[in-house]
């Protein structure tokens, strides 16, 4: 039986801060609920009833269901890469992995064509999703401007493309071949075409 969470989270008064308990109850029956039932399916009175919160407590966080799924399936932001500076083949390396187990996770398949969705309807929605990844485009920006200057990159390379061509290239492998498995060797092969090119 599920906690009543609704008592502890009545319209706050002025500076009344926001009950962390609720936030994380929702977030977990989120991530329940579209594993179980897919995008399409799920409802923020879904969601509540299975929190034991009300809608009201939802959207007093959450504008709408595609910003709820979007934390849900991705809790905490990227914001750094994790390889030590100097190789920007390791880096690259890195990133290619780093998406090929955000993609590959049952909650973020279960919510990636629905959000995918809505977020191309809805510009402003785009914009604030995207937000939440700004330190991570940083961080990739700053890795290729220190290979360039180390003479390992070209300087007219884009980092912002170079986020599209791998983020593209995961998700189209998940979309085409969701029972295939992407191993190590997926990794290595995309990250060789990506560091020395097809032509030989």
């Amino acid at each position: 039986m599920k906690a009543d969470l609704s008592s502890v989270d009545k319209p706050p008064g002025a500076g009344r801060p926001r009950d962390p308990r609720i936030d994380a109850a929702i977030l977990r029956a989120t991530a329940d609920l579209l594993v179980k039932i897919g995008y399409s399916n799920l409802t923020m009175a879904a969601v509540a009833k299975h929190a034991g919160t009300t809608k009201t407590a939802l959207y007093r966080r959450w504008s709408s269901k595609a910003e709820l799924v979007h934390e849900a399936a991705f809790p905490a932001a990227p914001t750094a890469i994790e390889t030590p500076p100097g190789d920007i083949t390791a880096d690259i390396r890195a990133m290619i992995a780093a998406a090929r187990d955000v993609f590959t996770s049952p909650l973020v398949r279960a919510a990636l064509p629905g959000l995918i969705a809505d977020m191309a309807a809805d510009s402003e929605l785009n914009a604030r999703v995207m937000d939440r990844f700004t330190e991570l485009f940083a961080a990739v920006r700053m890795r290729l401007a220190d290979a360039v200057q180390r003479g390992e990159v070209h300087p007219d390379v884009d980092p912002d493309r170079l986020v599209e061509v791998i983020g593209g290239a995961t998700l189209l492998r998940v979309l085409l071949q969701p029972d295939e498995p992407l191993g190590d060797d997926w990794v290595e092969q995309t990250a060789a075409i990506l560091v020395h090119g097809v032509v030989a």
